[in-house]
């Protein structure tokens, strides 16, 4: 029995053989999504290697990703898309070699215990694709059998190369391809487990079912129990309306301008006020007069003895 290898194809010649390829595919019109990879991290991000270090962590796996990784640095991964339970790519190696990988959707189960676990937990979308998370929300979104990342039993691969192994080394620079994916595009874990991460996200509180049918308006005693805030109310303040209607803030003004034109001094009282300055201000000088007199008639009679 004889078997026939593909002759040895250096990297340089990889990388051009791609690059050639990468051009036809886009002068017919499409859209061609490389995987670049700058030095030898493949992913720095959260999501990016939580997937990573998820899939070397079967021992399935591990006696062919290191080839993958040579691949995925290398340029070799000419295109890959993410989709809804489907990984597609071109893989540039002897020749072309066509990838697919298929991806079980999480279980309704499971993503029902991630969303419980995580209530509250998570305050917004960019905290989340960021992976700026807690040590506790880490560990559940990232459970090796109860998280978000697929067991190798959900994981179907195919490749068209000769290869006889299920996963060959095309195979496994795809999946390191999506670990370096993930970085700028993070979201495409959630599109890939077909689950909605909007679901995550700590936006509208559950009320009691004792409040959830109450009305318009929660009791200010009711409310330091379901939210855990205090509420101090002013009694006075309390009794104070909110507001007035359009009648009654008319009436109060034409109240306010009565009081004031009553107010309003007439002429008599302003020529009584100023008659009554006038006498006081002749009395003082009166007064003054009187003083000088006595004082010269005091100085007279001492000169005089």
């Amino acid at each position: 029995m004889a078997y026939y290898w593909s002759p040895y194809v250096s990297v340089a010649q990889r990388r051009a053989k791609a690059l050639r390829k990468m051009e036809k595919l886009r002068k017919q019109g499409k859209n061609i999504q490389p995987v670049e990879i700058e030095g030898r991290t493949i992913a720095s991000s959260f999501w990016g290697k939580a997937w990573c270090e998820h899939l070397e962590s079967f021992s399935d796996f591990e006696n062919r990703l290191p080839r993958g990784r040579t691949y995925a640095r290398n340029g070799s991964v000419c295109h890959l898309t993410v989709e809804t339970g489907q990984i597609k790519a071109i893989v540039s190696g002897s020749k072309f070699y066509n990838v697919t990988i298929k991806i079980k959707p999480l279980k309704a189960s499971i993503w029902k215990a991630i969303k419980s676990r995580c209530s509250g937990q998570i305050g917004s979308m960019l905290e989340l694709l960021q992976g700026r998370l807690s040590d506790y929300v880490m560990s559940i979104v990232t459970d090796r059998t109860e998280g978000l990342l697929p067991l190798p039993g959900q994981i179907e691969l195919r490749c068209d190369c000769p290869d006889w192994a299920e996963m060959c080394k095309h195979v496994a620079a795809v999946l390191y391809g999506v670990g370096n994916r993930l970085d700028s595009r993070p979201e495409l874990l959630f599109t890939l487990r077909n689950v909605d991460a909007n679901e995550l996200i700590a936006g509208d509180i559950s009320l009691p079912d004792f409040v959830a049918g109450a009305g318009k308006t929660i009791a200010d005693d009711r409310i330091t129990d379901i939210f855990g805030v205090d509420i101090d109310v002013d009694v006075e303040d309390a009794k104070e309306p909110l507001s007035k209607s359009p009648e009654k803030e008319e009436r109060a003004t034409r109240r306010v301008g009565t009081v004031r034109k009553q107010k309003k001094p007439s002429s008599a009282r302003k020529h009584r006020v100023t008659t009554a300055k006038k006498k006081t201000k002749t009395s003082k000088i009166a007064s003054r007069k009187k003083s000088s007199v006595r004082r010269a008639a005091i100085r007279s009679d001492a000169e005089t003895s």
